[in-house]
Order: C-alpha cells, then structure tokens, then sequence
C-alpha cells in the first residue's frame, strides 16, 4: 500500500509531475488492449533516467509494492494490467532514440520509442529492422522487447529477440546492469540478453536497448494465391519451404475473415473463396522475380483457383495494409473482439483451421482465423458481447479446447501475444510441472520480494476476463 510518505519520496524522485493518483489517471492505466481485462493501480509514475527508475525500484523492493513496467499498452494478454496494484511505470521521457551505427549496424534506443519511429529512422539510412508487430504505429520498442513480439516478417527475419543484442536493465533490488554489445560474438556467461527477451517485466526493467540491423532490401514483390481448399492452402505453405524458398511474409486468410477485411478496406479483395494465402518476397531484383514465379507455380500446383502478382508497389502496399487490418476490421463486428494466437507447426495448419471451425461449432461462436501462415501462427478471433456472460463462459471453453488442440498438434499456446494473466493457466499445458518450477527459480532469484509485475506467468487457477476494483 502506498502511504503518504512513501507518495513523498517518489515525488522526491521524479518531481511532482510526474507522479500521479488522481481516479481518472489511474482508470486510464487500469486496462491494456486485452477485452473485458482491467485492474486499477496505486499510481502512475514516470521516470526521467535510469537511474530515476533505480531509485523508484529500490523504494519499491524495500515496501513490497508491486511495479508494472508499460509501453503503449497494446498487449492481447493482461500483460500490463495492474492486478496487485501498485506503480505503473511510463517510459514517455526515455523514448529517444540514441545512435544510428552505421559501422557496426544496430541502433540504440530508449524503451518509450515507438517501433514504427525508429523503422522508419534506420530506413532513411538504408538499413532495415525487421519485426513489424501489427501495432507498431503504437506498440513501443520497450513493450516489443517485454513480449518478444512477432509480426508479418517473422517467417523470414524473425522476431524481437533475434535482433536485441544489448540491453540496459534495472533489477528488482535496483542494481542496473549492462548485457551484450555491439558484437557478433559474445558467449561471456549466461545469455541474459535473451533471458530478459519475452519476460514480460517479471525480472526487472528495461531502460536501454541495442538493435541488430541489416541492410534493407532492394526490392519486394506481392502476390495473392485464392483457394476454394484450406487444405491445399496449407499444402501450398509446405510445398514452398520445402522447395527451399523463404517468402518475407506468407499470410492467411479464411473467408470470415476476407469478408471483413474486404467490407472494411474497400481494395476489392475476392470474397467467394475459401482461403487466400498472400506473400510477399523481397531481396534482390532477379531473386525476387525468380522467387515469385516458382511461388506461383507451386500455387498453380497445389489447386489454387487464382495467382495474382501486384502490379505496382501501391497495390502491393494496399494489400499488405489490408492484411494488418485484420483485427480493426474484425472489431467492427461486436463490442467485444476476443484475438488468440495458438501457433502449430505449418504441416497442421490445415488440421489446426478446421479444428477450430469444428470447435467454433460445437460452442455456436463465429470464429475467425487468420495469421502467419509461414510460421504457423494463427490468429482466431472471435468477435462477441461482454455483456452476454453466457456467451462468454462458451467463448472461455472454446479457447480452451483451442490452445489444447494446438499443443496436440504439436504447438503452443502463444507465438507473439505472450502470457500475462489470460494464458497464465494454460501454460503448464505446454511446459509441464519441472518447466513452470524452473521458471519460477529464475524469477525467486532474481525478483525475491515479487515486486515485479506480480500476478503474470504463473497463475494459481484460471482467470476471468474481469474488472478488478481497488
């Protein structure tokens, strides 16, 4: 509980500016982008420095008040909602960003910077960061680091955390410590860089990062493959790794979902079919021709009724624009939008769409789904109405019977959303008992007191999607 003295001192800290209570702040950062989720905090602070949030963190493991770092707070998973109370901790004075190495190829930035920003600054240079997560106009690069997000180019590129090769952190007992370099080599001891990738603010905070760059590509083509057959989509996806092509992106679409994004993004998207892979390949020139015309084939080869390659840049970039639309469009729908992201492997894709049709079906959900196809994370959504709470105790049960068929299949509960509160009970789905035990040695050592945004990962029973009073 934080007291008027203890109030004092964070003031002392960080200026009386940057410390605030009042009902309606603390509402404002109650909820993240997680539907029907929210739990209301003690206070928002906001740090100037490192060590400001060294300080803060200090007072904090002395009186046991939780701390709940925050980017921009589009997370799908409670990650940021302050469910035990306490400080959320805002980065919007540390959103600089630092250095462009052009020499040695990262870039150094402050948590509050916003991806979008800093991709578009390194692309100025001629240099490319490739993690693009559908948020990125807002996400920060401190929340991207937190979750280990994904995006369209992880079939190709990766994720977030194959590009952090340096971080700045501060531990719960407010030590700050420095990992990784500019370096392409570096085995000195355990691999905290990547431990502290994807924790989700249970270890400490992050007040500095270093990014691997790699030149940007010369150029990009995108093509559209229609099929009346999920299954030969899905064979389609196979074939094309298999024949030892790696597309910068390989999309998919059931038509639920192309019926939205069509009525939404107005591109004259076809919807009379049953599925529509979208891929885009980069690089240089006569690869990319090249690439694009086997592509076709394979599509052509696998049943796919129609092969459409963009024919300017404009129209590739509306396709693709309409592709990250997926969940505003679907949004439109019901005041409630629940979006999952269960990830099998790409050879159960089609096993994995029509199991969560079956199950849409047997809980009377519309279910949408659409997602990575190149990497075999899939995105159901289902749009709903908080308000009906029947209907959402069938939607609970239904994303249940989801992310067990995905570990059945050889998946996971998670491929970019994270854990945070609302997978939390599922995760020992995937871990096993000995797994969960080992992470939570990690977090005893290195956060004791619990401090650190508490309530996450590892869940006692299943959690609700609910308001939590304070």
């Amino acid at each position: 509980m934080l007291t008027n003295e203890l109030k004092q001192k964070l003031i002392e800290i960080v200026g009386v500016e940057n410390y605030e209570d009042t009902k309606a702040t603390r509402l404002v950062y109650s909820y993240d982008a997680t539907p029907n989720y929210q739990a209301m905090p003690d206070a928002v602070i906001s740090p100037r420095n490192t060590k400001e949030v060294s300080e803060i963190v200090k007072l904090c493991n002395q009186h046991q008040i939780p701390i709940v770092p925050r980017g921009s707070g589009s997370n799908l998973c409670g990650g940021t909602c302050p469910i035990e109370g306490g400080l959320v901790l805002l980065f919007r004075h540390m959103n600089q960003l630092l250095e462009i190495d052009e020499e040695n190829l990262t870039v150094t930035v402050q948590p509050g910077v916003i991806t979008l920003d800093m991709i578009k600054a390194v692309e100025e240079k001629g240099l490319f960061y490739p993690p693009d997560p559908s948020s990125m106009k807002i996400s920060t690069i401190g929340g991207n680091i937190n979750e280990n997000s994904g995006g369209l180019r992880g079939l190709k590129y990766g994720v977030t955390r194959d590009y952090v090769i340096a971080l700045e952190i501060v531990l719960a007992n407010g030590d700050i410590i420095r990992t990784g370099g500019k370096l392409a080599k570096d085995v000195a001891g355990y691999d905290l860089t990547r431990l502290f990738v994807g924790s989700e603010g249970t270890l400490g905070v992050i007040t500095e990062a270093k990014l691997k760059l790699i030149p940007i590509p010369e150029t990009k083509k995108v093509m559209l493959a229609l099929y009346q057959d999920i299954e030969a989509a899905a064979r389609t996806v196979s074939k094309i790794i298999a024949n030892k092509i790696i597309p910068a992106t390989m999309e998919f679409l059931d038509q639920p979902t192309l019926k939205v994004v069509e009525d939404f993004a107005q591109i004259g998207l076809p919807t009379n079919v049953k599925a529509v892979l979208l891929i885009e390949q980069d690089g240089a020139p006569e690869v990319v021709e090249n690439d694009i015309e086997r592509i076709a084939d394979i599509c052509t080869a696998e049943n796919a009724v129609s092969v459409q390659v963009a024919k300017s840049p404009e129209e590739a970039e509306a396709l693709t624009t309409a592709r990250r639309s997926a969940l505003s469009a679907l949004a439109r729908l019901k005041p409630t939008t629940i979006l999952e992201d269960a990830t099998v492997p790409r050879s159960e894709i089609a096993n994995m769409v029509n199991g969560i049709n079956k199950i849409a079906e047997k809980y009377q959900l519309d279910i949408c789904t659409f997602g990575h196809a190149g990497d075999g994370n899939l995105h159901p959504t289902c749009p709903t109405d908080a308000r009906n709470h029947e209907e959402m105790e069938r939607v609970e049960e239904a994303f249940a019977e989801i992310f067990a068929l995905a570990i059945e299949l050889g998946g996971t509960i998670t491929g970019e959303h994270g854990v945070g509160v609302m997978k939390a009970p599922y995760l020992e789905w995937k871990l096993g008992r000995e797994g969960i035990a080992a992470m939570q040695a990690i977090k005893s050592s290195l956060d004791p007191t619990n401090i650190m945004n508490p309530g996450k990962m590892f869940a006692k029973e299943s959690r609700k999607r609910v308001v939590v009073a304070r």
